[in-house]
C-alpha cells in the first residue's frame, strides 16, 4: 500500500474517531465514569489496528469502534433513567471530612491515602482541616470542599457593598469580526460600537476582542502589534501640528 493509500486511511480513522468521541458527550477526562474510561481506551487502541495493519479492509476495523461507542452511549441513557444503576457503574460519593474531623475509615474504604487528601486540600486553599465543614470525595476523584463559616472569606453582601448585575461578558468583536447575534442580543447599535472603537483609536478590524459586560463596560484588546491610541491622543498630535 503507498504512502498516498495510509495518509487517507489515516484521515479517515481521525474523523471517525472524532465523531465517535463527540457522540461519548461533553465530559471532562476527569469526570469520566470507570465505564467511560475503559471505552475511551479500547477506542484508542481499536483505532490503532486499521494504521498499524494496511491489510484490515476500514469498514472491519471500524465495526467494533461502532459497537463500543453503542454500548457507552446506551449506558449514558440508561444511567439517567437508573439511580441503582448510576451507583453500580459510577459508584457513589463518600464524605471523608466532616466538621473539622477526617474520616479514616472512609478513606481507607475509598483507598485515599492522607497524603493525597492533605494536597488537594492545600490546592483547594485550606491547608488546616479544622477550616472544612464537609470534604466529600467525588466519583470523578476530585475534593470537593465546604469551609467553615467562619473560614469564608467575606462577600459583598456582608460587607454591604452593593453588587452589579451577574453575567458573562458578550462578545461583539472577535479576531476583527463582527459579531452580529451578539451585537443585537445586546440591544446595542453598530453604531455605538463603532463610535466606542473609534474613541480608542480602533476600527472593527483592528479589535482582536470587544466584549460588553453585565454592567456595560465595553472591554476593548486591540490587535498585537497594533499602537493602541486614545481620540485625545489624536487631538494632541493634531494641535501640535
Amino acid at each position: 500500500m503507498g504512502l498516498m493509500s495510509v495518509a487517507v486511511r489515516t484521515v479517515v480513522i481521525y474523523f471517525v474517531v472524532l465523531f465517535m468521541v463527540r457522540l461519548m458527550g461533553k465530559r471532562e477526562i476527569g469526570q469520566l465514569s470507570p465505564f467511560d474510561f475503559v471505552v475511551a481506551m479500547i477506542i484508542a487502541e481499536v483505532a490503532l489496528l486499521p494504521m498499524e495493519q494496511p491489510e484490515i479492509p476500514l469498514l472491519r476495523g471500524h465495526a467494533p469502534l461502532f459497537v463500543l461507542v453503542a454500548l457507552e452511549v446506551g449506558f449514558s441513557y440508561a444511567t439517567l433513567h437508573s439511580r441503582w444503576l448510576r451507583r453500580v457503574m459510577c459508584g457513589q460519593p463518600q464524605v471523608v471530612i466532616r466538621d473539622g474531623r477526617i474520616l479514616n475509615r472512609e478513606m481507607r474504604r475509598a483507598r485515599y491515602n492522607l497524603d493525597d487528601l492533605l494536597g488537594q486540600l492545600r490546592e483547594k486553599g485550606y491547608p488546616n482541616p479544622a477550616e472544612v465543614a464537609c470534604a466529600v470525595l467525588e466519583t470523578s476523584g476530585r475534593l470537593s470542599v465546604v469551609p467553615q463559616t467562619w473560614a469564608q472569606p467575606p462577600t459583598r453582601r456582608d460587607l454591604g457593598i452593593n453588587a452589579g448585575p451577574a453575567g458573562l461578558p458578550m462578545v461583539l468583536v472577535a479576531d476583527g469580526e463582527l459579531v452580529l447575534s451578539n451585537l443585537a442580543a445586546s440591544e446595542k447599535r453598530q453604531d455605538w460600537l463603532l463610535a466606542e472603537l473609534a474613541a480608542r483609536g480602533l476600527r472593527i478590524e483592528d479589535a482582536f476582542l470587544a466584549a460588553l459586560s453585565p454592567d456595560g463596560e465595553l472591554f476593548v484588546s486591540p490587535r498585537e502589534g497594533f499602537r493602541f491610541s486614545t481620540a485625545k491622543e489624536k487631538l494632541k498630535r493634531k494641535g501640535r501640528t
